[in-house]
């Protein structure tokens, strides 16, 4: 049996609204007792180790409830994109990169934002094919909702003139009907999995040198997005005793025949492994322009974004997995995406009590107002990213302006008694929770814009951030009593911060950075 009594005079339990407490009794990597409690069964137990805890205050660990650790992963020493104001910049960088590459290397990296760019012109294979020095190359866009691709990576996977667009996607072709090296949701698809193919051996390391990365930003806990490579990698992390983070692993949508014929079904596993909810994309994304909406993007007649399941087929399979005790998350951003994937929860919504599942949209962030309170009526849980409103205020502007939509609507949610479920959706957005809890507080960008906040009366408070990206994951995985606080019967998953953020003023929320990640009464991160 292994004792530690953790000491620190501001522990904010996030257990109701109770006042910090001053001491933490772990037995064997569970909370035994917290405060004046604490400190009394620790001295009656022989072999007791001590630890006072520095810094400013201690909480309970993070919980990102979206994230891609995979890609996470694969994007540590890739080419980066990010921060490009052109064409010409973003080539510059291609070319320097390739040229450190053997011709045939198959090129991973990007998160190019041409919507960002002085003249937000999109890219085609033609200016890729002048500076890829012999490799592939297909490079997703920030949201990763578009791929960018030049001939060869089309060739490699047979892309020409005559093939047809997929169901839910687009080869975005030019005037003579020829690929323009621009690929749209489901038709960057088969790049997508090759360069995952190729990189297959080199998973295992660089998932570990990201598990050590966010430890350190304060992460105890993930739900993963990624591939079923990835859930092979966490496994065999787990049998070699690498596993230092609590890992819900979702579903990809195609392995869920196997997943379902294998036995798998949400919740299923111990305290550092289970199976998640199974993942479907309803749409796009606003910054791709093929999120769902119910009226046109403005200045296009006729496109209001991408349904990628149709209606009957998404309840179908939501049927599917739910009868199988899968719980669902769906992609779901614009706001038709929303209210077909809250009918549809809504007619699978007895076999999901039965089964005792927790459903979710992941995203939700342009809802009809209307559709607001159906999320607390049905039980689906709102799983929001913070950092993309901050993100997205220029194109929501510019796209949104005058609808009447509950835009990134996290207070109006909360008021309706919907539980919120934070995460990053990284590596599309900083895998920082504090970042997180900053634009929840704020909705203002790194740089403090706009001053008051965008759509402020959708701000929430520091306590009620810090809950969605701990309480809120933990709810999301049926895990809420064992995680997410810091009580008696729960693991001992808790982080300290140099600051206080319930003491900090708003604008200092991004800056505070993590000293310790303890996991499980175990320290796993020390600055």
């Amino acid at each position: 049996m292994v004792s530690t009594l953790f000491r620190h005079p501001r522990i904010h339990t996030m257990v109701g609204d109770s006042a910090p407490t001053d001491a933490i009794f772990v037995v064997d990597g569970v909370i035994a007792a917290t405060g004046e409690e604490a400190v009394t069964l620790a001295e009656a137990q022989a072999d007791v180790e001590s630890v006072d805890l520095d810094g400013a205050a201690v909480i309970p660990g993070f919980i990102d409830a979206h994230i891609h650790t995979g890609a996470i992963a694969r994007e540590l020493d890739a080419l980066n994109l990010r921060g490009c104001t052109s064409l010409a910049e973003a080539l510059e960088r291609v070319s320097r990169y390739v040229a450190t590459r053997e011709p045939g290397t198959f090129i991973v990296g990007g998160r190019w934002d041409s919507n960002a760019w002085d003249v937000p012109v999109q890219p085609d294979r033609a200016a890729l094919d002048a500076v890829s020095n012999g490799c592939l190359i297909a490079l997703p866009s920030v949201d990763g909702h578009t791929m960018w691709a030049n001939s060869l990576a089309l060739e490699a996977v047979g892309y020409t003139r005559d093939t047809p667009d997929p169901v839910g996607g687009e080869i975005v072709r030019d005037a003579d009907g020829e690929p323009t090296g621009i690929l749209r949701e489901s038709a960057r698809y088969p790049l997508r999995d090759l360069q995952n193919d190729v990189s297959a051996a080199e998973l295992l390391p660089q998932l570990k040198r990201a598990q050590a990365h966010l430890l350190s930003l304060g992460l105890t806990g993930v739900h993963d997005i990624d591939a079923e490579d990835v859930r092979e990698a966490y496994l065999q992390m787990q049998a070699d005793g690498d596993l230092h983070m609590r890992v819900h692993k979702m579903i990809p949508l195609e392995h869920l025949d196997a997943a379902i014929a294998e036995g798998r079904y949400t919740g299923q596993g111990d305290e550092w492994f289970t199976t998640g909810p199974v993942k479907i994309f309803s749409d796009g994304a606003l910054g791709s322009h093929t999120s769902h909406m119910g009226e046109d993007f403005a200045g296009q007649e006729g496109n209001h974004g991408v349904e990628i399941v149709a209606y009957p087929e998404l309840v179908a399979l939501a049927q599917k997995a739910a009868s199988a005790g899968i719980a669902v998350a769906t992609h779901a951003i614009g706001d038709e995406a929303n209210h077909l994937v809250l009918n549809a929860y809504e007619e699978i919504r007895a076999t999901s009590a039965e089964r005792g599942l927790r459903n979710r949209i992941e995203h939700a962030q342009h809802i009809r107002h209307a559709d607001i309170p159906r999320f607390a009526a049905l039980g689906v849980l709102p799983s929001l990213q913070p950092t993309h409103c901050t993100s997205d205020i220029p194109i929501a502007d510019a796209l949104l302006a005058g609808r009447e939509l509950g835009n990134y609507a996290w207070r109006s949610l909360t008021e309706s008694s919907a539980q919120l479920v934070f995460g990053s959706d990284a590596p599309i957005e900083d895998p920082t929770p504090m970042h997180g809890i900053h634009a929840a507080v704020t909705r203002q960008s790194e740089s403090g814009e706009p001053a008051c906040g965008w759509e402020p009366e959708e701000r929430l408070t520091v306590a009620e951030a810090i809950s969605a990206y701990t309480y809120g994951g933990a709810y999301a995985a049926g895990q809420e009593h064992t995680v997410g606080r810091l009580a008696p019967g729960q693991f001992a998953d808790f982080i300290v911060l140099d600051a206080d953020p319930f003491a900090a003023e708003p604008e200092a929320l991004r800056g505070i950075t993590v000293l310790s990640t303890v996991v499980g009464g175990a320290v796993r991160f020390q600055r």
